[in-house]
């Protein structure tokens, strides 16, 4: 259902910089950019869901909403650990160390928490076992 999530940011390129970093571990890309407000769309592909970042439409200053949160799924516990460790890398900040949220099992929920350089939370999660990586 949902189509994407977008974060806002006061520094557009250094937002640009992190997310290009950051989403490229798990194979998203720009996928749309307006040059006016600095609108610029992550995703896989065209009709995928995305994560958009940029500079509030009026103007004013970005703040993160608390309470507020994207969640980035992806298909092992091991790219939940790199997506973190990713994010941390490239300055931001621990909201929760990758683990097990809930008991093991096919429903079991594996998660990791940040936040990215205008202090929006992040959060990267599994579902499942997660082991695509270990079948490659």
């Amino acid at each position: 259902m949902l189509g994407y999530a977008t974060v806002g940011t006061n520094d557009i390129d250094r937002a640009r910089a992190f997310y290009d970093a950051l989403l490229a571990e798990i194979g998203g890309r720009r996928v749309m950019q307006f040059p006016e407000n600095g609108f610029t769309m992550y995703g896989t592909g065209g009709r995928a869901p995305g994560l958009a970042v940029t500079c509030p439409y009026d103007g004013g200053e970005a703040r993160p909403g608390n309470g507020t949160m994207a969640a980035l799924a992806v298909d092992s516990r091991a790219k939940v650990d790199r997506l973190h460790a990713q994010a941390l890398a490239l300055g931001g900040t621990d909201e929760g160390s990758p683990g097990l949220r809930t008991p093991e099992g096919d429903r079991a929920f594996y998660g990791a928490y940040f936040r990215d350089l205008d202090g929006n939370k992040l959060c990267a999660f599994c579902i499942g076992g997660g082991d695509a990586d270990a079948a490659h």
